[in-house]
């Protein structure tokens, strides 16, 4: 009768909610009645739209920054003389993301399309801090030798239906055997250098039954010490420094490139990284700079040509006025006039553009009140630069080909540790383990009869005696039949290395074409501002010996404005090509990879905390008296040094001459060369 009941309540209660399930999805909302005014801003029409994060957008920098200088709106503002060195240091400072001068008012600025990727401060401690494979930093490559600690307690009850005529302990046949269960196991596991991995557990199993048995409740366990270590494939401590232990990988995903050196490797890749980019901003600041002071020098120029043709213009409107002008001159006058004030708005409109571009790579705002001047005047002094020294110079300082040398030798060590994984897996495994058992956990006061009689009264009682024991020897292998996927990771890294190899020496050779490139524009430069100099002398004086015959009548007023304009043409040539000389002179440090020693600026990391400076002053005062030991070598060996290895070595003779000579005033004739004599020898214009 009671389940009878059961069975009708439950359809019954089937029933109704079936109905207010049927009810709740077939009725009409419209039918829906609701009290108050609707308020119908809470509709959504679309399920996707476009949307802003919580969070502030702008810097104090930024928004308070006064509006840009233009030519429509000049404002007196105190200028602020400015020499490279300080520039450098500026940029340096507030270069936390580094800048590059040629992706500004570029469509795809990485700044904008790539922020991960873009240079910055950051990046060697990133590196140094990564932790996902293929990236990992040092230290989490050093956590797969951290100790490992597990532990877990589970408790359980079960009753069963014995279907037994035998069962005894008091059941009844057919009667229910309850069992009360615990089970407790913790274990501290390490890896070592050598590949070894040592594993100490416990484990007590508690087990509570009506069954027939020697004690109602019992616990029993162990302590057990194990030892693994690989024999062929990925044994040894070279093979565990590259790829990390064997018993931590995941077969063909982590590969052979997670180990401590591979790490290391990778954190110097990131600095080389770093210092190109600081070198780039360096050689763009630098470039900024000349370009700003070009911009004045034009501004300059400019305005002297637009004060010599509203001379010229008013000299000549008086002369018409006298009558011994036209009034086509006149007008030609006044269309240089007009020329000369067009191109001086020019060239102070490229002055605040200049300044812009300069102070967005010094990181300061767009105006703040001053205005940026350089005082730093151009080098004029010939330099000679010899080629072999300029050309082992650049192979052994450039960044770039420390970075691929970086590369090569971490792919050259993990061809080392794949070749390991081409044998079969075979470990050596051992273990030792006292086992307990007994009535109670601990050491029982009570009388216990049984218990005591057999000396089973505590587990740990047991475990303290040690007369249980167990051990285990021997050895596991495991190998695919074949060993396609190691044999192809092999024939991988030997492609990807010969590829790097291959690169490494073609970036020499384009460093050394780049090189030639320098040279020539060096000595382009160095001529060409010496010619410009010698046409603005001539220029010059051919002003100067018109103007008075122009004054008085004589020559027509056309060759005047045509010498004036010659003049300007050439003073804009002269510093122009001067500009380019310095440039040509930067860039020459640039391509020998010596730019950042040449400006001052080195590399170096911040400060620790006072800890770890005591605990190095401790490890550095334990080695101090450390004998070496003449049986123990490397593995792998060393692969850093603190300076360049391998010296680069001409067979050519080499030429000397690089002393610097001022530029002077020459004075050519028709079909002959005339030679200047300068401190490192003689130079000669055609």
């Amino acid at each position: 009768m009671m389940r009878r009941r059961h069975y009708q309540l439950d359809r019954l209660l089937f029933a109704a909610v079936s109905l207010c399930l049927v009810w709740g999805c077939a009725r009409d909302s419209s039918n829906v009645r609701y009290l108050g005014e609707p308020d119908h801003q809470y509709y959504q029409a679309e399920a996707t739209n476009i949307a802003f994060p919580v969070t502030e957008s702008y810097t104090e920098g930024t928004i308070n920054s006064a509006a840009p200088r233009t030519i429509q709106n000049i404002e007196e503002a105190p200028l602020h003389d400015l020499t490279l060195a300080e520039c450098l240091q500026t940029a340096l400072q507030n270069s936390h993301i580094i800048r590059s001068g040629g992706t500004f008012l570029s469509s795809g600025n990485p700044i904008y399309t790539n922020p991960d990727r873009v240079s910055s401060i950051y990046d060697p401690a990133l590196q140094e801090s990564g932790v996902l494979f293929g990236n990992r930093g040092v230290e989490a490559a050093l956590s797969a030798f951290d100790a490992q600690f597990t532990t877990s307690m589970l408790w359980g009850r079960n009753e069963t239906v014995q279907n037994n005529a035998f069962f005894g302990g008091g059941l009844t046949p057919g009667g229910t055997l309850v069992a009360e269960t615990g089970n407790f196991n913790a274990g501290l596991q390490k890896s070592f250098g050598n590949g070894g991995i040592v594993t100490l557990g416990h484990s007590v199993n508690y087990l509570q039954s009506n069954a027939a048995q020697l004690f109602p409740s019992a616990y029993s366990g162990n302590v057990q010490l194990q030892y693994q270590l690989p024999l062929l494939a990925g044994s040894g401590t070279e093979f565990t420094r590259i790829a990390g232990p064997i018993g931590q990988q995941f077969g063909g995903l982590t590969g052979v490139s997670q180990g401590v050196i591979i790490a290391r490797i990778n954190n110097d890749i990131a600095l080389a990284d770093f210092e190109s980019a600081v070198r780039n901003m360096s050689k763009d600041v630098e470039d900024a700079y000349w370009d700003l002071y070009l911009a004045y020098r034009n501004y300059h120029t400019a305005m002297t040509a637009w004060e010599s043709a509203l001379e010229t213009w008013r000299t000549a409107q008086i002369q018409l006025d006298l009558g011994s002008r036209t009034r086509a001159e006149v007008a030609q006058a006044r269309d240089q006039l007009f020329a000369m004030e067009a191109a001086k708005e020019n060239s102070q409109s490229n002055i605040f553009t200049s300044e812009v571009r300069l102070r967005r790579l010094m990181g300061l705002p767009v105006n703040d009140g001053s205005v940026l001047r350089p005082i730093d005047e151009p080098v004029s002094a010939e330099l000679v630069p010899d080629w072999y020294a300029s050309m082992t110079e650049a192979l052994t300082h450039r960044v770039e080909l420390r970075r691929q040398k970086w590369n090569i030798k971490s792919l050259e060590l993990q061809l080392r540790a794949a070749h390991s994984l081409t044998r079969p897996r075979l470990d050596f495994i051992s273990s030792y383990q006292v086992n307990g058992f007994g009535d109670h956990l601990l050491a029982n006061t009570d009388n216990d009869v049984a218990g005591t009689a057999q000396g089973l009264n505590s587990f740990y009682e047991t475990i303290n005696q040690g007369d249980q024991t167990g051990w285990n020897l021997g050895l596991q292998m495991s190998m695919p039949v074949g060993f396609r996927s190691a044999q192809t990771q092999v024939r991988n890294y030997e492609i990807r290395l010969a590829k790097a190899q291959r690169v490494l020496s073609e970036q020499e050779q384009e460093i050394s074409h780049e090189l030639a490139v320098a040279f020539q524009e060096l000595a382009r430069a160095y001529a060409t501002a010496q010619t410009n100099m010698n046409r603005l002398l001539a220029a010059s004086e051919n002003v100067k010996y018109l103007e008075p015959n122009v004054r008085e009548g004589d020559k027509l007023l056309d060759d005047l404005l045509r010498a004036q304009t010659r003049n300007a043409e050439a003073e804009v040539a002269y510093y122009q090509s001067l500009v380019d000389y310095n440039k040509a002179l930067t860039n020459l440090q640039y391509r020998k990879g010596v730019l950042l020693e040449h400006n001052g600026i080195y590399l170096a990391e911040g400060a620790w905390t006072a800890e770890a400076y005591n605990d190095s002053d401790r490890r550095a005062e334990a080695r101090a008296y450390a004998m070496d030991e003449p049986f123990v070598f490397p593995a792998p060996e060393p692969f850093a040094s603190s300076g360049p290895v391998d010296g680069v070595y001409s067979t050519v003779e080499e030429v000397s001459g690089d002393a610097p000579a001022d530029m002077e005033e020459t004075q050519p004739t028709e079909n002959e060369s005339s030679e200047v004599e300068t401190a490192s020898g003689t130079a000669t214009l055609e």
